[in-house]
This record gives C-alpha cells, sequence and structure tokens, in this order.
C-alpha cells in the first residue's frame, strides 16, 4: 500500500489534499516562501495525527505540521520537493473542557486564539494572550513558537500560560500530559520541551492553558513623546504607578504609523505626529473609575516631567479598539509597502534607547534614505525593528540584495546589549544559519542531543531551528 492510500484510510480520503490550488497551505504568510507538498493531510483527532506520524514514519517521510500559517520565520511550510507531508491541525478545533474553579480550559492545537478568547470571556474569565494574528492563529502554532504578544509584561509568553500539553512523538505514540496542575515536581519538565521547539521534537494536539479572572475595567490610552529615552522613563513611571495593573506597553515611532496613516487613511488618529507614541494598557481589579483615576494621574505626572508632550484616554470601548488597531495595522501597512527586512528582538529595556540611536544612526549610514520602522512590546523588552527600502525604490530588490548585511549588524548590536535576535517569532527555516553561528556550541550542543533523542529519524520539520 503506498502512503497516500494509508493516510487516506487513516483521516480519511476528503482529508488528504493532492491536487488543486494548495497555495494556502503551501505559501507562508509573508510570501517569502513557497514549496510543494506530497500532500495537504487534515487529521480530525489525536488518534489520527499519531497514524499519520507511524505512516510517514514506516515511509520515512517528513512531516511539516502547520496551525494557522501566520508565522514570520518560514517555519511551518513544505520544502520545494514534494516529498514532504504537510499536517494541518485545523480539524482538531474542539474546545474539550473548562474548569473555572482550577482557572484552567484544555483546547485542542486547532483551535484559533481568537475563539478561545471569546470562550473564556463567555465564561466570565479571561484567557490574556493577544497579538494581531488572533483571528487566525492557532494555540498549538502559539505554543510551538512560544508566542508573545501584547500582554507578556504581565502574563508571559505563551509558555506561562501553559499548564500541560498533549503531544504525539516521532515514533507514533502519544504522550498525555495534560496536566492542569500548578505544582508537579515528577522529573524533568517535558512539556517544556515541546513549547518552543517549532515542530522538530512532536506534534502538540491539545494544551490545557491558564485562565484569570476578568478584570472589572481594562483603560487604554495614548501617549506622544519626544525619544525613546522618554518612553523608557515613562514606562518606569507606569511600573511605579500601575503596578500589576500595567497589561500593555506598546511603543510605535512615528514612521510605523505614518505607513498606516498611508495606507489605512479611515483609521482616526486621536494624536498628532511625534517621533514616538506610546500604546498603555491598564487591567483594573476594582472599578473603571478607580483605574481611570490612577491612568490619568500617571499621564499628569508624566507630562509635568517632560516625558510626554500630549497624551489622549479612551472613554469607551470603540476608541480603545481604535488605539490597538492602529498598533496592529503596522505589519499590514508594511505589508503593503511591499517587502522588508523583519527583525524580532528583545533587549533589556534599560538598553532599548540606546541600541535604537546608535543602530539607526549605523544603518543610515550604511544605507542612505532607508526608513527604519521600530514598534513593539517596549514593557518586555521586544522590538519589532524592521527596515523599509528608501522610498521609490523596488523593495523585494533591495530585500534580496542588503538582507544579509542588515541582518549582520542588527544583530551584532542586540547582542553586544546582551539582547536576543529571536524574541517571539522563532527561528524557523530563516534564521537558522544565525542560530547555528549566533548560539553557543554547548547549548547547540545540548539541542541537537534532544533532537536526536526524540526524532532520531529527523522526519519533523525538517531543517527549521537546527541545520
Amino acid at each position: 500500500m503506498t502512503l497516500l492510500d494509508t493516510l487516506r484510510d487513516a483521516v480519511g480520503a476528503s482529508h488528504v489534499l493532492v491536487e488543486g490550488d494548495l497555495s494556502a497551505y503551501e505559501t507562508d504568510w509573508r510570501r517569502r516562501f513557497s514549496g510543494k507538498s506530497l500532500a495537504v493531510v487534515r487529521p480530525g483527532s489525536t488518534a489520527e495525527v499519531a497514524a499519520v506520524v507511524r505512516a510517514c514514519r514506516a515511509h520515512g517521510t517528513a512531516i511539516v505540521t502547520q496551525g494557522g500559517n501566520t508565522g514570520l520565520v518560514g517555519g511551518s511550510v513544505p520544502d520545494a520537493s514534494g516529498r514532504q507531508v504537510l499536517l494541518s491541525t485545523g480539524r482538531l478545533n474542539r474546545v474539550r473542557g473548562i474548569d473555572a474553579a482550577n482557572l484552567a480550559m484544555t483546547v485542542e492545537a486547532g483551535c484559533v486564539l481568537q475563539h478561545l478568547q471569546q470562550v473564556a470571556d463567555d465564561n466570565a474569565l479571561l484567557f490574556p494572550l493577544s497579538l494581531a494574528a488572533e483571528g487566525s492563529c492557532t494555540i498549538g502554532g502559539n505554543l510551538a513558537t512560544n508566542a508573545g504578544g501584547t500582554q507578556v509584561l504581565r502574563y508571559g509568553n505563551a509558555r506561562e500560560l501553559c499548564l500541560g500539553l498533549e503531544v504525539v512523538t516521532a515514533s507514533g505514540e502519544v504522550w498525555d500530559g495534560l496536566t492542569a496542575l500548578r505544582k508537579d515536581n515528577t522529573g524533568y519538565d517535558l512539556r517544556d520541551l515541546f513549547i518552543g521547539s517549532e515542530g522538530t521534537l512532536g506534534i502538540i494536539t491539545a494544551a490545557s492553558m491558564k485562565l484569570y479572572p476578568r478584570p472589572a475595567a481594562t483603560l487604554t490610552a495614548l501617549a506622544s513623546l519626544p525619544s525613546m529615552e522618554a518612553a523608557v522613563d515613562l514606562l518606569g513611571l507606569a511600573h511605579a504607578g500601575l503596578g500589576p495593573g500595567l497589561t500593555g506597553f506598546e511603543v510605535m515611532n512615528e514612521l510605523s504609523l505614518a505607513l498606516v496613516r498611508q495606507h489605512f487613511s479611515a483609521q482616526r488618529m486621536p494624536l498628532g505626529p511625534a517621533p514616538w507614541t506610546v500604546l498603555l494598557e491598564q487591567s483594573d481589579a476594582e472599578s473603571e473609575a478607580h483605574g481611570a483615576a490612577a491612568l490619568e494621574a500617571l499621564l499628569a505626572r508624566a507630562i509635568e516631567d517632560g516625558c510626554v508632550s500630549d497624551a489622549a484616554v479612551a472613554t469607551n470601548l470603540d476608541q480603545a479598539k481604535a488605539m490597538w488597531q492602529l498598533r496592529e495595522s503596522i505589519p499590514m501597512a508594511q505589508n503593503a509597502e511591499g517587502q522588508n527586512i523583519k527583525h524580532d528582538i528583545a533587549l533589556p529595556a534599560s538598553a532599548v534607547a540606546e541600541f535604537v540611536a546608535s543602530t539607526d544612526a549605523a544603518l543610515m549610514r550604511a544605507f542612505p534614505g532607508v526608513r527604519l520602522i521600530d514598534f513593539g512590546h517596549l514593557g518586555d523588552g521586544n522590538l519589532h525593528y524592521n527596515v523599509q527600502c528608501p522610498i521609490g525604490s523596488d523593495a523585494a530588490e533591495f530585500v534580496r540584495r542588503h538582507e544579509h548585511d542588515v541582518n549582520q549588524q542588527v544583530y551584532d548590536a542586540v547582542l553586544a546589549r546582551g539582547g536576543s535576535f529571536s524574541a517571539e517569532h522563532g527561528i524557523g527555516a530563516m534564521k537558522v544559519t544565525d542560530l547555528a553561528t549566533r548560539k553557543p556550541a554547548v547549548a547547540l550542543a545540548m539541542m541537537r542531543a534532544i533532537k536526536g533523542a526524540l526524532d532520531p529519524g529527523g522526519l519533523l520539520n525538517p531543517g527549521r531551528v537546527l541545520s
């Protein structure tokens, strides 16, 4: 029996796609990576995933696992060989249960993030993982890449929100680690091996995730600032004045918002252009009035201290959504402007301002006219430091000619300041060489030992993370 026949028996013939337009599976969101699969297979249960893995293992066929295909580093599309099976988790989309007393829910890997947020809200609870792609990304992909998003400052990355996992191993066995315990010191933490492993060690099929009490009120504001130094000062004031109530602190430079104005002119801009704009979110456990008073007091002090020149506080939900829409539209505006060189970096907050000033200057000297689109989650030190070609230049050609040199300058500057060149997007296929040359040799050796132990045949997402 051929592999395709075995796969059809395992998941049903209608869920093994080999013909027609499969570009939605075989091309990544940025359209930087495109390949050809042997088949797109859509299992509907953990048992079916295990059967697919066993069949592929028997035939020596590699598997690329894909959730919502919203990744930015080429980690979830097949290569061009036509010999890899693409396993889509889209049919694994059930919420298996909610334990309100334990503040936990058990969900399958193909559940769309926004759906999980809504399910939690319907139960008067909060699932705080939030990112721009939440309408299409899936929780399995979020865990496989250890996604961050806009509320890491308060709630942590996907790793911190996960209590347990169900995983299909490279041998086709099922590890049931769906514990919802906060404490379980029974040996090595296997869960943490799979979170952030980008499908290279096993296939996540379900997870137990933390929930939180829903805040009594959520307040949102925008503030105009003269410099990144002022933004870091405002972050310090916000930590002191709002404490754990500070759930979001997003920074955007003027060029990033200028692209939003250019490509999404209907969006309302509450404040005029400024060198930097910060979006703050505060969640208050007492009342909206209590939260508003604390936020307004913070902004008043920041204006008095000179780190904020103007501010606007949302007075209703629509205004708050509009403020967040400005931030979330930046990647889409960049996409509309053309290909760009993306950097997902992490730095100590204290090092961000100096990094931006010196690296901006170095890149503008090396590539005159280049546009630096800086935005991201300053609250946790994660900056999306993106490079757009000069106005009037061919964007794709600029990326083709200069991406390597730009990356080397940026990554050297990041690592010199104790940072990381991959904060929340992962390594995928795009950064494999950078990991191999920039990660300490001891760490790489341990990673390869783990990969060899859990996937000795190298069939799970080959060519990603490790070369």
